[in-house]
């Protein structure tokens, strides 16, 4: 379960990612992520935006939404440092 601190470092974390990035990588970046979000729809249905949209600039986020905030954040770190590693390309 993450708390707050989780979240931040996180956050913290993409944001020097996105510092150290090229715009091509940032794209990339979202190219994949809306791939993900696309795939998610596909499965489950239309994202609840108006909720996650919500969050932005919250004071006092309950649990469930610090987790899903700390989630969030893992998953752009991750795909970010992969695409900035290369890991994203083709090996041939």
């Amino acid at each position: 379960m993450a708390d707050l601190s989780t979240f931040k470092q996180y956050y913290k974390l993409a944001d020097q990612l996105i510092e150290k990035s090229s715009r091509d990588d940032i794209a990339e970046c979202a190219r994949l992520l809306a791939l993900n979000v696309a795939h998610y729809r596909s499965k489950y249905g239309e994202l609840p935006l108006e909720e996650t949209l919500a969050m932005i600039g919250m004071n006092e986020p309950n649990e469930a939404q610090v987790q899903l905030m700390a989630e969030g954040m893992e998953i752009l770190v991750g795909v970010l440092g992969s695409v900035c590693s290369g890991l994203d390309q083709p090996r041939h």
